[in-house]
């Protein structure tokens, strides 16, 4: 790796104030993509700021069916949780899908949602729940978080302190995932709640995560796995790679979708 400097931070503020100063510092948590990027020499941040030791950025909290997670709980910490699985099982399932165990003891919501990779499991479930994306200035819809391939609305040395969103009636993720990463190679999470039916997919999209209008219409008609039968899924917007085609990818987004509705 190169030569980088090293801060921990022990709140919200030391942390933005440390970024804040550096040349070109990352934040970094979970490190599960970072550190491994700058193994390969393919990122070379002038300074790391470790979040892991911020308490505020931490736990789990429902009240009711509202559900906010701090950005630096882990996917295990969410897989387990009992308060989250009484509201949306869904959500619980997905982190318990992502990678393998060390994956999920060190990499956390927040870095994920953060990282925006393509092939993630987390950004589909903020699009499908309508989540909120709390930083330490503002409050981010979902809709308007995610710009495209690892790229977000977070400015400069913006931080992601906490994830919030209302708990759908019923929601569902099934996911095709890479034998050796456990990526998506096509992920769908489907939700009805009280704003409608919304369905995001995730490792399919020649531009990362995207909300899918026209299964959304056929859901919202009727809840069935069945009604996504006759939705055309355009190839043309879809990621061709040496593991699938986009036209493959076009049918598991069916395939995936159903199992998703089934699931909820």
């Amino acid at each position: 790796m190169y030569a980088t400097n090293y801060h921990r931070a022990s709140s919200v503020d030391e942390a933005v104030k440390l970024l804040s100063d550096t040349d070109e510092g990352k934040y970094v948590s979970g490190g599960m993509t970072l550190i491994a990027t700058m193994k390969q020499r393919l990122a070379s941040p002038s300074d790391l700021v470790d979040l892991r030791h911020i308490p505020s950025i931490k736990g789990i909290r429902v009240d009711g069916r509202r559900v906010t997670i701090g950005a630096a709980t882990t996917h295990a910490e969410v897989a387990s949780s009992a308060a989250i699985r009484a509201v949306c099982p869904a959500l619980c399932d997905l982190a318990g899908m992502i990678g393998d165990p060390h994956v999920r003891h060190m990499g956390t919501i927040g870095g994920s949602v953060a990282n925006n990779d393509p092939a993630a499991d987390y950004p589909s479930a903020m699009l499908a729940l309508n989540a909120t994306i709390v930083t330490d200035r503002r409050q981010i819809a979902a809709d308007d978080f995610f710009r495209g391939l690892f790229e977000t609305a977070l400015g400069g040395a913006e931080l992601i302190t906490s994830i919030a969103f209302d708990a759908p009636e019923r929601a569902g993720y099934a996911k095709f995932p890479n034998p050796a990463s456990r990526y998506a190679m096509t992920g769908v999470f489907v939700a009805k709640g009280a704003g409608g039916v919304r369905v995001a997919v995730t490792g399919a999209g020649a531009n990362g995560v995207f909300r899918l209008g026209a299964m959304e219409q056929a859901l919202a008609a009727n809840w069935l796995p069945e009604a996504v039968a006759g939705v055309t899924v355009d190839p043309d917007e879809l990621l061709s790679d040496l593991h699938a085609t986009a036209e493959y990818r076009a049918n598991l987004i069916k395939v995936m979708a159903k199992r998703a509705v089934a699931a909820a």
